[in-house]
């Protein structure tokens, strides 16, 4: 090698080396800058009036190393109120497979004659699936699945039932809601409980006439037709731009229901969203009402766990299958429950990971399973104390430093795209939002200059306005971007 060639691989090194050292320098200038950055607009937050009496959390994560790039507050245990559905989504697909599908069984027990008189019941054997009758999917609506049902009756040759149709949701515990649930959510679409049985997402509408402000409001109808319930309206029509603030408030082993509250004279929607008390009842009522319209006679009325227990009668089990109905996949699933925050799939994820691991199944099981998931990956189960998987319950408690770990993990998963397109778009950051009374919590991933990173954002027991709250910590989110 003569003196040109050896002078010229040392200029090459060099160049190379100074490059290295300035793109290195360069990365770790823009972390340090965005760290101070980060830290400016915390302090910021922290000294803001709204949160004198507040705790803030913030942990910033590298996505792809899960390095620290900033923390403040990172292992209080704080109320996360839906962002909590991130760790519930995120365990499940680790635990049920991104192609999981729930099945309900279809079946009867007893005898068929040559005339087509079935001597026995027909069952419908909950899987938990959230979504059987639900709108979301086209072949999970009502009418799709109780065309399923009656066209596999039909292909079984019945033609009469001398019997019951029988909800059957006893896969689960009896408990539907979770414990730490408040009482005035438990009447509403948002506090509907888990149900080995689902049907319509437990829920249904109430519609209103409202009257002049300060007259009560009248109930007009439900969707659908609920014949077995008698409804009492204690809500009084308030003045215009005073929003929704009326509850429905559940039977207690009776058919009443009563609607307290207010609601704004200007409302236009005039209706409200309630939660069904025994999802798997009116399963079996809607099949039994439908078959009787078909001109196919059941002999009894439809019967479910909780109104055979209430008469102190075994639930049958399915002898004979006809058919079996199935959700659409994990993926799917978790798509909705993020991007409308639907508590009821997540509570039935919980739920349906604790029957996976082969325990009782029970929310408390589901805890205790998620908790072990996350333990023998470095988790500490101390820094995850949940009541429920939907961050409804105010007891809920989880580390910033956590989520964002387990919200790291996620990445390079071969179902990490389908997670992160179910997160919502708020402040143009893909994220899962969480509000509850005095928390506001955000949860998810931002590229800034090339990095990619994810973020848990927590505020605990500020006052004032849960918009402009909600505003200030946008303009601390705003330095990831």
């Amino acid at each position: 090698m003569n003196r040109t060639q050896l002078y010229n691989i040392r200029t090459h090194i060099i160049k190379n080396t100074l490059w290295a050292g300035l793109l290195l320098g360069s990365v770790a200038a823009h972390a340090q800058t965005l760290k101070q950055n980060l830290q400016t607009a915390m302090s910021r937050l922290q000294q803001d009036s709204q949160c004198r009496y507040a705790t803030v959390s913030l942990t910033v994560l590298d996505a792809v190393t899960g390095e620290a790039v900033f923390a403040s507050n990172p292992d209080v245990g704080l109320a996360p109120a839906s962002t909590l559905k991130t760790l519930t989504s995120i365990t499940a697909f680790n635990l049920l497979g991104a192609d999981f599908k729930f099945q309900t069984q279809f079946g009867y027990i007893g005898t068929i004659d040559a005339n087509g008189v079935l001597t026995g019941d027909v069952i419908i054997k909950g899987g938990g699936d959230p979504t059987l009758g639900s709108w979301r999917w086209a072949n999970t609506k009502e009418s799709y699945v109780l065309n399923q049902m009656i066209t596999a009756l039909k292909q079984a040759g019945i033609k009469q039932i001398n019997g019951h149709v029988i909800g059957d949701d006893s896969l689960f515990d009896t408990q539907a809601i979770p414990d730490g649930w408040i009482w005035q959510d438990l009447g509403n679409y948002y506090g509907a409980g888990a149900s080995a049985l689902c049907w319509r997402e437990n829920i249904f509408d109430i519609k209103y006439e409202t009257g002049s402000v300060g007259s009560p409001v009248k109930i007009l109808r439900t969707v659908p037709a609920m014949p077995y319930f008698n409804f009492t309206s204690e809500v009084t029509t308030s003045a215009a731009g005073s929003g929704d603030h009326s509850y429905a408030y559940l039977p207690v082993g009776n058919k009443s229901m009563y609607i307290r509250g207010a609601y704004a004279i200007d409302k236009a929607k005039k209706s409200i969203s309630v939660a069904l008390p025994d999802p798997a009842y009116d399963a079996a009522f809607r099949l039994t009402d439908t078959l009787k319209r078909l001109g196919i006679a059941v002999s009894q009325e439809p019967e479910s766990l909780i109104t055979l227990n209430a008469k102190g009668s075994p639930m049958p089990a399915i002898a004979n299958t006809l058919t079996v109905l199935y959700s659409p996949n994990l993926s799917q699933v978790v798509y909705w429950l993020n991007k409308e925050s639907i508590n009821l799939y997540a509570e039935q994820l919980l739920k349906t990971m604790a029957l996976r691991a082969g325990k009782k199944v029970s929310t408390h099981a589901g805890v205790e399973t998620v908790q072990n998931f996350w333990k023998v990956r470095g988790i500490d189960p101390n820094a995850i104390h949940m009541y429920d998987g939907s961050g409804l319950s105010p007891g809920d408690r989880i580390t910033t430093n956590a989520l964002a770990h387990i919200l790291q993990t996620a990445v390079n998963q071969p179902w990490y795209n389908s997670f992160y397109e179910s997160l919502p778009l708020y402040n143009n950051m893909h994220m899962k939002s969480g509000t509850i009374a005095d928390v506001v919590a955000y949860a998810g991933y931002q590229t800034h200059n090339g990095q990619r990173l994810c973020f848990s954002a927590i505020i605990n027991n500020y006052n004032g306005s849960t918009t402009a709250v909600r505003q200030k910590l946008f303009k601390v989110l705003d330095e990831l971007k």
